[in-house]
């Protein structure tokens, strides 16, 4: 008894430490970083990993880091380095990893019907990226079940085909890889663990269909799940008000097909008579629709890469470094992001002192964020490219392949990962994990918990621009 009051005081005067020293910003990469450490200390282990397979010290990390971000990215060949256990527990990582680790822990507290703090709350608003505090803990509830029954229904259907269409001889490897698929893809994370990721089902349309769907639920971002729900039950009241979508889910959703359909033009009109000649006019189109959703964050393929033209790796690459929705299992400098600087630009352009879309105005802190999280985040991947230019002895396309592939946390590469120098991987490494957290919280975590304002600003002075 004495013990365990003796705990409780040392457990609670660490959260009070933890709690007046460092920000939510600060303690939720702070879980990251453990996340990270303790997913190496298992990749390690030998129960997870074929017998006589090793790798080194750094490529485990590499792989550790890789796995916690989705990503998808990895210097050895998965199937020769563990075993089927290792795989479910890469399946247990994406998880932690792709819906975050406040919303798996917080799941766990309202399945064991435990009371969730004030400062839990707290740190599930940052980890979630929610501009407010109330509602986190139903938003968690609400995504958290949807996602789960998504991959409990797909990957039942996966393993039926797979075992119909004749891609897996037993049921059990169909049913393995199955689940491996619906979870992998609901989750962005683009590991190819059979060594031919998606080409063998290229011509499966069911199944790339499929794949496209359940990149868009993962990438869509969690507010807007939530939100569809409640838009599909809601019931309207005579006489009320129809049910009204955020400002956010809007722009996402808008955003999230503008990007889609562009991309799916793009990709058909520069393959259409290259790479897709050979191929019937809607494996074109599917084809085309599946990569401009799959370079956005999940990095599956039904090609060979080094198939495609310079152009179209170019248009990948941008659609990597956009990535998906905020508060989703994506990377990138997000496509809300990318949308708000565009409707500056033309605002500005049409002489508007505002910037509004959907009957409101954008707030001017979002905007300021959204010029500096793209800018700063165009520079750190060009310094990547620079120093990889150095370091490496590859292309130069392959190169930015690798390069926007890491921030946006995609997997998508050339084959140039495992052949990357030390410098090259621990760059790659880095991109992945600001990927994963987001540049704009990479930058508040050196910011000081308590800043205060000066009180004060100084007189304004025009400058001459252009």
């Amino acid at each position: 008894m004495k013990r365990t009051l003796l705990f409780e005081k040392f457990r609670r005067r660490k959260d009070h430490y933890i709690a007046t020293h460092f920000s939510s910003i600060q303690i939720i990469f702070g879980y990251y970083v453990a996340v990270v450490i303790v997913a190496f200390v298992l990749l390690s282990l030998p129960f997870f990993r074929n017998s006589g397979a090793e790798t080194t010290l750094f490529d485990t990390l590499f792989m550790a880091i890789s796995t916690v971000s989705v990503t998808g990215l990895s210097t050895f060949n998965i199937s020769d380095v563990f075993n089927q256990r290792g795989i479910i527990l890469l399946e247990i990582l994406f998880q932690v990893g792709g819906l975050g680790i406040m919303m798996i822990s917080t799941f766990f507290f309202i399945l064991t019907r435990k009371r969730i703090s004030l400062r839990q709350r707290q740190l599930i608003m940052t980890d979630m990226n929610q501009p407010k505090l109330s509602g986190s803990v139903r938003l968690i509830r609400t995504t958290m079940l949807i996602l789960l029954w998504i991959q409990l229904l797909f990957g039942i259907f996966f393993s039926i085909h797979f075992y119909f269409v004749g891609h897996q001889e037993s049921i059990s490897d169909a049913i393995f890889f199955g689940f491996y698929e619906a979870i992998s893809a609901v989750t962005n994370s683009g590991f190819d663990v059979t060594g031919m990721s998606a080409v063998p089902y290229a011509n499966d349309y069911p199944f790339i269909l499929s794949l496209i769907f359940l990149i868009m639920i993962g990438g869509i971002g969690f507010p807007v799940i939530m939100e569809v729900k409640e838009w599909l039950f809601y019931k309207r009241q005579k006489g009320g008000l129809p049910f009204r979508f955020s400002l956010f889910s809007r722009l996402a959703i808008s955003a999230f097909i503008i990007f889609f359909i562009a991309g799916t033009l793009v990709i058909y009109a520069l393959e259409r008579n290259h790479l897709f000649q050979d191929m019937p006019e809607i494996q074109k189109w599917i084809s085309s629709m599946f990569y401009a959703m799959s370079t956005r964050n999940a990095g599956l393929q039904i090609n060979d890469l080094n198939d495609f033209q310079t152009p179209t790796l170019l248009i990948f690459s941008v659609l990597m470094f956009i990535g998906c929705s905020p508060s989703s299992v994506g990377g990138g400098v997000r496509t809300t992001t990318v949308a708000i600087l565009g409707l500056y630009m033309l605002s500005f352009i049409k002489g508007e002192e505002n910037v509004s879309i959907f009957g409101r105005r954008i707030d001017n802190r979002d905007i300021k964020k959204s010029i500096v999280v793209f800018n700063l985040s165009l520079i750190m991947c060009f310094v990547a490219v620079l120093i990889l230019t150095v370091t490496e002895e590859q292309s130069f396309i392959a190169i930015v392949m690798e390069v926007a592939s890491a921030f946006g946390t995609t997997g998508l590469s050339l084959g140039i990962t495992g052949e990357l120098t030390f410098i090259g991987k621990l760059v790659i490494a880095a991109l992945m994990f600001i990927g994963r957290i987001g540049m704009l919280y990479t930058l508040m975590i050196f910011i000081p918990k308590e800043q205060q304002d000066k009180g004060y600003t100084f007189p304004t002075e025009k400058i001459i621009i252009g």
